[in-house]
């Protein structure tokens, strides 16, 4: 079994850990609205004071929480979040790139919406290419991109052997170009092909996955 041991992973695996416990996830809760004392978490939470030092004492020990001195009376203390205390806590790790290279099929509808929304939501820059390419993009694509602020108009389909570059990440969105392509480093998102339904209910469905799924990658990706 491989499993990344990284510092920073080992970070993040005890700062899951410490909020597996409901009451440390709720005084994480409470300390995502300000600083609170002992005293005021053993109010909100009806908890024992030293089943409470236990939780603050994980919380602490797993860089989720910090205690600082009451300025006022010295005997109080308060508990805050650590800085970047919640960083890195949704799973999924980072990604050098130069390129990313969406691809389906007919690069007809699903590759070229990728690109196009890619382009919105990152720096990285992005193509997209077909295994099989078609004449022209779909009707549908260009209707619903148009839909939602965007131009595909001037696109026009293009194979895999033209575009593909080193140091790409390529990204197939149907399930015929990802296993027609075995072993192609990079990510598969398994979208459902609206061309083949033909209405707008199809693309719409498709464009808001695919919109969905760019905003999740697009922070995890970084230029090579």
């Amino acid at each position: 079994m491989k499993i990344e041991a990284t510092g920073e992973f080992r970070i993040r695996v005890a700062r899951h850990a410490a909020l597996a416990d409901p009451a440390r996830l709720r005084i994480v809760d409470l300390l995502t609205l300000g600083d609170f004392s002992p005293t005021e978490l053993q109010a909100e939470l009806g908890m024992s004071s030293n089943l409470l030092s236990h939780h603050l004492r994980t919380l602490e020990d797993a860089g989720l929480a910090v205690r600082r001195r009451s300025e006022a009376d010295r005997r109080r203390s308060y508990f805050r979040l650590a800085a970047g205390a919640l960083e890195g806590l949704v799973p999924g790790g980072g990604q050098d790139a130069r390129r990313v290279l969406f691809v389906c099929t007919r690069n007809s509808a699903r590759s070229q919406l990728a690109a196009a929304l890619w382009q919105q939501a990152s720096h990285v820059p992005s193509m997209s290419a077909g295994t099989h390419p078609a004449d022209r993009v779909a009707q549908g694509a260009i209707d619903v991109a148009r839909r939602h602020g965007m131009d595909l108009e001037g696109c026009l389909p293009r194979t895999l052997d033209q575009v593909a570059e080193g140091g790409d990440f390529v990204v197939t969105v149907c399930d015929n170009a990802h296993e027609e392509l075995p072993g192609l480093a990079g990510a598969h998102w398994s979208v459902p092909d609206p061309v083949r339904l033909g209405t707008e209910e199809a693309f719409e469905a498709a464009f808001a996955d695919i919109a969905r799924r760019v905003q999740d990658l697009a922070p995890r990706v970084l230029t090579a």
